[in-house]
């Protein structure tokens, strides 16, 4: 049987094998335009509010961050983050870890993207030091070789 045949009688085949579905990359590459427009957060929605933790000690509360700045979800916050917390959560004031435990409350691609300067951070951190260190942080500009630090 000739394929000419085939496709009178089979019309939709010609179709399967002719045209090409045009979707959407379901994992399009950090920095694209794609990627930034599917990880923008939703400004109507309020944020949800941290835990209360009553009568958390300093080294507690340094524990607790250098833990949540390693285990975010993503990769590239993970390796910020956790760096930033190795090099300078030691040297922080109390006000400053609490100003940092905030940022961290916000979502992971938000605080990825004010890092390394991709979006402008909203008002409210729009002057923070701590943001500021952190942007130096990501910026990396003495060229440092980053890995994951150990657990202690």
């Amino acid at each position: 049987m000739r394929s000419s045949s085939l496709y009178r009688r089979l019309p939709q085949l010609r179709y399967l094998s002719r045209t090409v579905a045009v979707r959407a990359d379901p994992w399009p590459l950090p920095h694209t335009p794609e990627h930034l427009a599917s990880t923008t957060s939703p400004t109507d929605n309020p944020p949800i509010p941290p835990l209360p933790r009553f009568n958390e000690s300093v080294s507690t509360l340094r524990a607790r961050l250098i833990y949540q700045s390693r285990k975010r979800g993503t990769l590239e916050s993970d390796l910020i983050l956790s760096t930033f917390a190795r090099d300078h959560l030691a040297e922080m004031s109390e006000a400053e870890l609490q100003e940092y435990d905030k940022l961290l409350d916000e979502a992971d691609w938000d605080i990825y993207y004010w890092a390394t300067e991709e979006r402008t951070p909203p008002e409210r951190w729009a002057a923070s030091p701590i943001l500021e260190k952190l942007k130096v942080h990501a910026r990396n500009e003495g060229k440092v070789v980053r890995q994951m630090p150990a657990l202690p």
